[in-house]
């Protein structure tokens, strides 16, 4: 009978990360369209990908310019609410795809935009696809011409799958291009931006009140940014705290053009990690920082878990807001038992999977984008507690904790709850 391809933590770490067999590799076989897509994007854009991210400018619109399978995928998440008059459609026929013609009608159709909507746009978003790409549309020049025919901002986004795996992947492009219509302005030293998601840190987030008691009183997010004056108002800060590796090109280009340098931090799911990268922070920063409270508070929580469901076996995903790896390596540490882990494997996140094997050597790593994930059967001993979209798919029968919401769980705050969210989640099953 044909079984899912996979690894235990320990074959994977004695090979290296070098040596990863194929089926880790997306790039050396056909792609398994896997539960993945039941989130249809990545953690924090929820759904939306490079369109939504798009219109995080306040006041934006999006213009997608595609063929008409696009499109429908656009629609089929339902942009609706606050984006269900934000986004309009140019739909590509075989001749605008062979020729191009469709470019030299985009400056009107960005002007019919603008004179449609009640008030007029902040900034008109261009999402382009793959066929651009393939056709090297030179965007810049477009948007300049609509820029001229509609009197307004107009910004590229390119939702190009063929640049996925490359230095510039579209949700790293997309973050630049969320910040491009930001000017220089005079610097403020109680001002920093926080930048990574396109949804806001969770409000019981640590961080506010930590950087609010070092002096910090203006902390702004672009998702949090209630008018275009808001967002413009980033380019005042004094530092922008990354908290995403794929805004590091964004806030490459904040710090040349604007002038503001950026701070690196990871979101960890182990507290000591979470505290030494804190303290680290703070010295290069060269500001108080007095985390100690939070940090009880959050090893409280694991404890109070740990005594009342010690036994609990773990799968877990990597589509939820977290790495997998790094989540997995964290539960292992607390002293419960991770049995699965579907994730893709990159030199990052190799170093927790070498403490994984060393913890926890049978513990058995699947590839999501491996075809023979068609046959994939739960291995034993079963789960309790299934974490993220994809391992709830393949987990049908236990307690699911999705870890994917609107808010971005982070620091000790996002330990404490997502301890909750498990004893929440063991309890309805119980029930």
């Amino acid at each position: 009978m044909a079984e899912a391809f996979y690894r235990t933590a320990a074959q994977l770490a004695y090979s290296g990360c070098d040596e990863l067999p194929q089926e880790f590799q997306p790039d050396k076989h056909l792609i398994y369209s896997s539960p993945a897509t039941l989130a249809f994007n990545s953690p924090g854009a929820q759904g939306f990908g490079v369109k939504r991210a798009g219109l995080a400018i306040p006041g934006s619109v999006m213009l997608l310019i595609s063929p008409g399978c696009c499109g429908r995928n656009t629609a089929a998440p339902g942009p609706s609410g606050r984006y269900s008059g934000r986004m309009f459609y140019m739909l590509l026929d075989e001749t605008d795809i062979v020729t191009g013609r469709h470019l030299s009608k985009i400056p009107g159709a960005v002007k019919e935009i603008c004179e449609y909507c009640s008030e007029k746009p902040t900034a008109v978003m261009l999402c382009i696809t793959c066929v651009d790409a393939l056709l090297g549309t030179d965007m810049e020049r477009v948007c300049r011409s609509a820029e001229e025919a509609a009197h307004v901002p107009v910004v590229p986004c390119y939702m190009y799958a063929l640049t996925r795996e490359g230095r510039h992947p579209p949700m790293a492009t997309v973050r630049k291009a969320v910040y491009s219509l930001l000017k220089p302005m005079a610097k403020r030293a109680d001002c920093m931006n926080i930048i990574g998601s396109f949804s806001p840190l969770s409000s019981g987030c640590e961080l506010y009140r930590l950087f609010n008691k070092a002096g910090v009183r203006h902390i702004r997010e672009i998702s949090r940014c209630k008018s275009f004056g808001e967002y413009l108002n980033m380019a005042q800060a004094n530092f922008n705290l990354v908290l995403n590796p794929e805004s590091r090109l964004a806030s490459g280009w904040m710090e040349k053009a604007l002038r503001i340098p950026s701070i690196e931090i990871s979101r960890m799911y182990q507290i000591d990690k979470i505290h030494n990268q804190y303290r680290l922070m703070a010295k290069a920063l060269d500001i108080p920082w007095e985390d100690q409270q939070d940090y009880d508070a959050a090893q409280e929580e694991i404890a109070r878990f740990r005594e009342k469901h010690g036994g609990t076996v773990f799968a877990v995903g990597e589509i939820a807001d977290a790495d997998p790896f790094e989540l997995s390596l964290a539960l292992l540490r607390y002293g419960f038992c991770v049995s699965e882990i579907y994730g893709t494997i990159n030199k990052i996140n190799f170093w927790f999977l070498q403490k994984i094997a060393a913890l926890s050597p049978d513990t058995r790593v699947y590839s999501n984008l491996s075809p023979t994930m068609l046959y994939y059967r739960p291995s034993t001993p079963q789960a309790g507690i299934a974490v993220g979209k994809d391992a709830a798919y393949y987990h049908p029968g236990c307690a699911h904790v999705m870890w994917c919401g609107e808010e971005q769980p982070f620091g000790y705050d996002g330990v404490r709850s997502l301890f909750k969210a498990f004893a929440k989640a063991l309890e309805g099953v119980a029930k």
